[in-house]
């Protein structure tokens, strides 16, 4: 600790990296710090959800994010391959039935055996593991707190900040007492029943898109647009794609009040909403309400304001030069916290261990933000990489930029006969660079493993030209993007017919 003004010799710390959170950007840092023979330790508590779910080691993405998310999305498309195997010749009389408990038992195993699986990793890499809260109390100075309430004190030279975000709620009567957020969707102990998700985020029609594709009754009450911060000519292609089959929409409404009229598991909530452009209010039943409206920066209580971190006081991120370094030179920060930065498990990871390796390896490489492909697993999954057609078109100017689109009908889906021209294709080209494509986007089944891809060839500077001469794969979704013909300009038709 500082004593009378006088900082100690770096030789006197306890640590020479404390990492607050262990999640992926977390974890992936202290694993990397200790290749290099550093003493680090990493603090990770959770703090339950106003129900009282809590889990383990691994952060949001292991816990109640990416990995149980997709295992979801995977039991809703098993689901839709029985209808289709039909016509492919599978005959089965018996009513097929989903059972809720099975899943959820089944994925929390898996998640249980990748938490111990981290533990196991830092013990074998000797990083110290305290399950306790983190909290600054002074320069180079940290309290951890555990679940007891035992506090100790640690010092460290350098500190890292990966402690994530948390569901926000909307701070209506009833919203803490009666909904539930993603932090407790996957280890629900039942059936959720009718469910109304409120959100138009991607874990909000993610969500909606696995439980309607279970069997469940969904609503989506939206505020305003879908998937904020995506290409919006897609958003309303999944959306449309999601009301065809079945999850219904209530449009410009939010949520003032939630009423429990009947105990249960589930229950029975009533909703009453208000329209955002008038005095309409609106009366809703449902089993369970789930909040996705967005998730806020788990920064505002971890003493920040004793070492002089500064933050965004408005987002609660933490706003750091390209070295991931923020403006107190010993502390550092990756991950969902960051201003301005992608919320995304692959991009905390790629920070976090490069930030390491120039802290203590010598490397001089910094975390490449642009480019970074993604997916959302709604029901029909969308995979981005680079620019949105109004972002590029904002950024560039319209004559400056071409568009390239089509339609397509996977194989798969001709002989079941279904969604024909609903699965799409987009890339943005830049005419003033050589036609270089600067905005992918695909609409279709395994969309992040045909995104993974091109985002390799982006990084290349792939052209359209280049695209053209790449000779498809037959008979594959992603042969399409090789022969791409049609501009958004020309306004001719993008719909298939044929193989």
């Amino acid at each position: 600790m500082e004593m009378n003004g006088h900082t100690p010799e770096p030789h006197s710390y306890d640590y020479d990296l404390i990492v607050i959170g262990g999640g992926s950007g977390g974890l992936a840092a202290a694993k990397e710090a200790a290749k290099y023979e550093k003493k680090v330790m990493v603090l990770d508590f959770v703090t339950p959800t106003p129900l009282g779910n809590s889990w383990g080691l691994g952060g949001t993405c292991v816990n109640v994010g990416c990995i149980p998310k997709k295992l979801m999305h995977q039991a809703a498309l098993l689901g839709q391959a029985l209808q289709d195997s039909r016509k492919f010749g599978w005959q089965f009389t018996e009513e097929v039935q989903h059972n809720w408990m099975t899943m959820t038992e089944s994925v929390q195993n898996y998640i249980g055996s990748l938490n111990w699986g981290y533990r196991v990793a830092l013990r074998e890499k000797k990083v110290t593991y305290e399950n306790a809260y983190g909290e600054f109390v002074g320069p180079h100075t940290i309290k951890a707190i555990n679940k007891r309430g035992v506090e100790k004190l640690y010092t460290a030279e350098k500190f890292l900040i990966a402690t994530g975000e948390r569901p926000r709620y909307l701070g209506i009567p009833g919203d803490k007492e009666y909904c539930i957020s993603s932090d407790d969707l996957f280890s629900l102990p039942y059936c959720p029943g009718k469910t109304l998700v409120v959100g138009a985020s991607y874990v909000a029609l993610e969500c909606a898109g696995f439980l309607a594709g279970l069997g469940l009754d969904v609503t989506v009450m939206v505020r305003s647009i879908l998937l904020r911060g995506f290409d919006q000519d897609i958003a309303n292609k999944i959306g449309e794609h999601m009301e065809e089959h079945g999850i219904n929409f209530i449009r410009e409404f939010v949520p003032i009040k939630v009423e429990q009229i009947e105990e249960g598991t589930p229950g029975r909530l009533k909703v009453i909403a208000k329209s955002t452009n008038g005095n309409q209010i609106i009366e809703g039943e449902y089993n369970t309400v789930l909040l996705a409206i967005g998730r806020d920066s788990c920064t505002r209580k971890i003493g920040l304001d004793k070492v002089g971190v500064k933050i965004n006081e408005k987002t609660g991120k933490i706003p750091v030069n390209d070295e991931e370094q923020t403006n107190v030179p010993y502390i550092y920060a990756v991950g969902d916290i960051l201003q301005d930065k992608l919320e995304l498990t692959p991009v905390a990871i790629q920070a976090g261990r490069l930030l390491v390796q120039r802290l203590y390896a010598g490397s001089t490489t910094k975390c490449d933000y642009v480019n970074v492909p993604t997916t959302v697993f709604t029901p029909l999954e969308y995979g981005a990489c680079g620019y949105s057609e109004e972002t590029a078109l904002e950024k560039f100017g319209e004559e400056n930029i071409e568009v390239y689109h089509s339609h397509f009908w996977p194989l798969e889906w001709t002989v079941p006969s279904r969604d024909n021209n609903k699965c799409y294709a987009k890339i943005i080209c830049n005419i003033q660079d050589n036609e270089r494509v600067i905005g992918f986007h695909v609409l279709g089944p395994n969309a992040g493993e045909i995104t993974q891809g091109f985002a390799a060839a982006m990084k290349c500077g792939m052209t359209k030209e280049q695209l053209d001469s790449t000779i498809g794969i037959h008979p594959v979704c992603a042969e399409v993007f090789t022969t791409l013909s049609v501009t958004k300009r020309s306004g001719e038709s993008t719909l298939q017919a044929g193989c």
